[in-house]
């Protein structure tokens, strides 16, 4: 064999090696941070204000955690903004853009306003959210930009879900080596199936409920089957371990022990998780904010937190999978509402107008 010959042989071998040895820690050393962010039960409360009070309140408003969501997302290279449901009905802003006020067409309410201007990824429907009655909440869903999700409301006629029982949103997202990859990243919403006695009047014979453990069950399979590499539940539901049962009101117990659920965004019952008062949950981990082994948070309420789960992912076999996760929460205020952040000035403008007419309503009311 010539020198030549030998040469030739020698380089492609190296050239080889090296395009073998780049994919293969592509493939298995790529580890890709991904940050999700949860709001949780606002019920309305988009400023720092009680209007029962009448007066600021720094312990709530949507103004408030925007600054930390700004926060959150500029610490972090890939991250997602959800919203667990609750967020229409709770304060007298809430219920004067219904009662008094109305949507006119073309206009969009504040929250959702609010929602577009943060650009959430997605947000789930809560029990209270039925409580203007459907037709009010399809006509203000218009103006959300972003997907809306629930998979325990059907429509009693067909027996069809009422809403997407979930959306496969894509993401280029960058690994620790600069890398970009394609994210299928499943997003799943629930709510308690005790809607149908709390909103009779507004839902009986329009839509039915299922248990939100049999909705996962039906759902979660046929996310992976059409592609999810990771699933998020939005679970506008709470956490406690009593023995379940298609009537269980707070499930994320049940829904941690689900291997394809990866991580749960929990709302409803106004906890905090992790937090001291699930200290003695079972099988429960609060310093990383896990159950069952499974990233879980809950910010509270009015929002007064933000939820974050950081997961880190990687390529195992083809497959991406989660080899670590921490969840935690973050005020918006101290123990003695004190502020801890800023005002988002932007946002604050954004939803002044309704703020100010619903505080005019009030002192014309005498309140």
């Amino acid at each position: 064999m010539n020198n030549k010959k030998l040469f030739l042989i020698l380089f492609m071998f190296t050239i080889s090696q090296a395009l073998f040895s780049s994919n293969t820690y592509a493939e298995n050393n790529g580890i890709v941070d991904l940050r999700i962010l949860e709001t949780t039960d606002i019920h309305a409360a988009l400023m720092n204000y009680d209007y029962y009070q009448t007066k600021t309140d720094n312990s709530i408003g949507l103004v408030k955690t925007s600054s930390l969501i700004h926060q959150a997302r500029n610490e972090a290279e890939n991250s997602l903004l959800f919203d667990n449901g609750d967020h229409l009905k709770g304060n007298p802003l809430g219920e004067y853009l219904v009662r008094i006020k109305g949507i006119q067409k073309g206009n969009i309410h504040p929250v959702y306003r609010a929602f577009n201007y943060l650009k959430y990824d997605g947000i789930a429907i809560g029990n209270h959210e039925l409580n203007y009655g459907l037709k009010f909440l399809k006509t203000v869903l218009k103006g959300a930009k972003m997907p809306v999700v629930n998979a325990t409301v059907y429509k009693a006629k067909t027996i069809k879900p009422y809403f997407k029982p979930y959306v496969i949103l894509k993401r280029n997202v960058l690994d620790n080596q600069g890398q970009s990859h394609e994210l299928n990243i499943g997003v799943i919403g629930f709510m308690p199936p005790q809607i149908m006695r709390w909103d009779k009047a507004n839902l009986e014979g329009k839509v039915i409920a299922r248990p939100i453990v049999e909705a996962a069950k039906e759902f979660v399979p046929k996310m992976k089957a059409e592609g999810a590499d990771i699933i998020i539940a939005l679970a506008h539901t709470g956490i406690d371990s009593e023995p379940y049962h298609p009537e269980t009101e707070n499930a994320v117990y049940y829904l941690s022990e689900m291997k394809d659920i990866d991580a749960i965004l929990a709302g409803h019952s106004h906890g905090i998780f992790p937090g001291r008062a699930y200290k003695n949950l079972p099988n429960t981990d609060i310093n990383e904010g896990k159950i069952k082994g499974k990233p879980v948070v809950m910010a509270g309420a009015f929002g007064s937190r933000l939820g974050i789960i950081d997961l880190q992912l990687e390529v195992q076999e083809g497959i991406w999978r989660v080899v670590k996760s921490t969840a935690f929460t973050r005020s918006i205020a101290d123990e003695n509402g004190n502020p801890l952040v800023k005002t988002d000035k932007k946002l604050k403008k954004l939803i002044k107008r309704e703020h100010q007419e619903t505080v005019d309503f009030l002192k014309k009311l005498g309140l």
